[in-house]
This record gives C-alpha cells, structure tokens and sequence, in this order.
C-alpha cells in the first residue's frame, strides 16, 4: 500500500472520528429518522451526509434526523430488531443475515453504497508470507458474523484451513476495531481484516505490512462493502421519505 494512499486514508479516518454527532431541529410533532453507520471510510457516504447537513437537507425541515454510531453490521441488525433505527448503512452479510433471520420482513435493502475498501494486514515479527503461515496465528476481525469476518473464515477455508472453535488451527477473534488496533501495537494478536481507515492504521501507526487486498479475490477486484437498508415498517409508514 502506497505511503500517499496511507496518509489519504489516514486523515479521511480523523474526519471520520469527529463526525460523530447527529443533526436535524425540527420540533417534536415531526417525523423523527434514525440512521445507523460506522466510522469508517467505507461509510463515507453517511459521514459527509451528517457533516454537511445533506441528509437534512434532502429530506426537508419537517423531518429530524438523528444519527447512531456502530461498530459492525450484527450491532446494527440488533438495533433495527429492536426499532431503534430506521435507515442504516451496513455490509451485506449481516444485511442477509437480518433479511434471513426475520424470513424477509424486518428490512429491506434499498441501495449499495461502496465497493472495496478491506485488507489483511499482520504483523512483519509474525513471520506471515504464505496462507500456511496462518497456522498458529491469531487473527482478528471487527465483530463475529460482520462483512470482515466473513470474508475471513471464507478465505481461510478455501485455504484448506478453519478457526480454532471448529477444531482449526487459526484463532479468529472477533474484536471492535479500535482494541484491535491496540492489540495490534501490543502484539497480542498477529493480524487482522479490517475496514479502512484500520488497514491504514494498522499500517502507519502499527507498523503493520498489507498481507492482502481483499480486491486480490474478487472478479475485476469488485465487491460490495457497504447496502443502505431500512426498516420495513418505517418504509411503509413513511412512503413518502
């Protein structure tokens, strides 16, 4: 990875984390819209959306727009579960995942957002050149069942090798990506598949050395990151929106 690409990334991540807010003033009798997304360049879409008011803007001064910060797709199924978002952008396993678990009826998948945007990144003293290498190795990923970690127990089959809970050799653990980072520094874990700007991170801050672009395995190096879903109770509430 390129150090320009890097530096990019990097301070694409620090607006990234102080965009953390929401926005909206209309009064209380008005339609309230809640939306979900993670701090991630991935989700730059949603970011830029709360920082310049364009999602006010589009929807007009009679709707208040509040936003919720996740860290990984599950998280943001639970909340929609539950009623406590109505819009979200999320990655398509646990899009899929949510669409499955409510035999259809708890959302809907009303547009893609991104493509690419992940990467393995491991630690250069953890000796990892070759995917055999990962025999041993503890590999970390952003939350159980989240884009990433699909992507990670995928690629670590079709290598003829599985995670320690199903009698592998591989420990795939499932940690928010700032400990990840953290761990990563202490040498606690031996790499990870993250989103940007972690890869990026991982790589700067960390020291870390890009094992794979996840573009790598993709036809045309293209692949679905990030789906904006809705709630299908809100769509049909507000058809209007």
């Amino acid at each position: 990875m390129r150090k320009s690409t890097i530096n990019i990334l990097l301070i694409l991540g620090a607006l990234l984390s102080g965009l953390m807010i929401g926005c909206g003033r209309a009064d209380s009798n008005n339609v309230t819209v809640r939306i979900g997304y993670f701090p991630n360049i991935t989700h730059s879409q949603a970011v830029i959306g709360v920082a310049n008011d364009a999602f006010q803007e589009a929807l007009g001064p009679d709707v208040t727009v509040e936003v919720k910060v996740f860290n990984a797709g599950p998280s943001v199924i639970e909340a929609l579960f539950a009623g406590g978002i109505d819009l979200a952008y999320i990655g398509p396993n646990p899009a899929i995942n949510g669409y499955v678990r409510s035999q259809g009826k708890a959302l809907r998948i009303v547009a893609g957002a991104s493509s690419g945007g992940a990467v393995f990144v491991v630690r250069p003293d953890a000796n990892i050149n070759t995917v055999e290498d990962l025999n041993g190795k503890k590999i970390a990923s952003p939350q159980l069942g989240n884009t990433q970690d699909i992507a990670l127990r995928a690629f670590l089959k079709a290598a003829g090798l599985s995670p320690s809970e199903k009698g592998g050799t591989v420990q795939a653990l499932p940690v928010a990506n700032p400990d990840i980072l953290t761990l990563f520094l202490k040498g606690d874990i031996d790499g990870a598949w993250v989103p940007e700007p972690w890869g990026a991170r991982l790589i700067k801050e960390a020291g870390g050395k890009l094992f794979l672009d996840e573009r790598s395995i993709w036809p045309e190096g293209k692949f679905n990151t990030t789906n904006v879903i809705a709630r299908t109770e809100f769509l049909e509430e507000h058809p209007e929106l």
